[in-house]
């Protein structure tokens, strides 16, 4: 193997292979993501699913606004990401089992990997993509800070390594077609990243109609106004900050960085 091909390479320090897909590796075993083949979905289940960095924070905390009225109003405090747990990366080890419903999950599971029981019910899966040449610059800026990913200081060997699937989450085509091809299996509404930025409130009325949640025109107001990017970033409950310093060095950088549409022109030409 030459240079050129073992800086391709990932780490196995910090990648681990399972069934064709990578994951964090000191985050998850392989027994613990096959388990979750017949992890039991209840009907009012709701999952959203993303590949990394395409708004997954963000429909988290709008799932959180929309079941949540104390998340609304101000009057309790519990984070997103006790709200809209991971089910891969249970880092809470939180009772998934005898949680109360409607149990709200986020993943990056491909299709294939995910829950088979999630295919036979009523269970509802938001999927959430984004302009894979804004993942791949989000990505790579989210992984200079990152303690749990390899560091790579050279885009260019980033971008290479994303275009190989050779990143966490491994390719983001199959990732996205995966879901995309199998979607008569779900239960799934599609959104975008650019059409949530485009018109967030219109993003949240399509969840609700899918949800069939019914807000008032108040309570709509006010999901919306608090699932502003900026609204967000200031809100220490939806923005990750407290998990910073098991994901990311402490004071180099924030979980949310910009949330905007384009960013990828100030890296790259095409």
């Amino acid at each position: 193997m030459n240079e050129t091909e073992l800086t391709m390479e990932p780490s196995k320090e910090f990648l681990l292979k399972h069934k064709g897909f990578y994951f964090h590796a000191d985050l998850v075993t392989p027994e613990y993501i096959d388990s979750l083949e017949d992890f039991e979905i209840r009907d009012n289940d709701v999952f959203v699913v993303t590949y990394p960095k395409s708004g997954t924070v963000w429909t988290q905390n709008i799932l959180s606004l929309l079941y949540h009225e104390g998340h609304r109003d101000g009057t309790e405090n519990m984070e997103i990401i006790d709200r809209v747990p991971w089910l891969e990366y249970n880092i809470h080890n939180m009772d998934y089992v005898h949680r109360p419903s409607p149990r709200l999950f986020t993943t990056h599971l491909p299709y294939y990997l995910a829950p088979r029981d999630l295919r036979n019910r009523r269970a509802k899966v938001i999927y959430v993509a984004r302009n894979p040449k804004d993942v791949v610059v989000s990505y790579f800026h989210f992984s200079k800070l990152s303690v749990i990913l390899e560091i790579t200081t050279d885009f260019n060997i980033f971008l290479e390594r994303f275009l190989a699937g050779k990143v966490v989450c491994g390719s983001w085509l199959d990732h996205v077609r995966g879901w995309s091809t199998h979607r008569d299996d779900f239960n799934i509404l599609f959104l975008t990243f650019e059409e949530m930025n485009k018109d967030l409130r219109g993003a949240v009325l399509k969840i609700c109609k899918f949800l069939g949640k019914q807000l008032n025109e108040k309570e709509l107001d006010t999901v919306v106004e608090k699932a502003t990017f900026d609204k967000m970033k200031t809100d220490p409950r939806a923005n990750y900050e407290s998990t910073v310093g098991n994901v990311m060095e402490r004071g180099k950088g924030h979980f949310l960085r910009k949330g905007t549409v384009g960013d990828w022109k100030n890296t790259m030409t095409v």
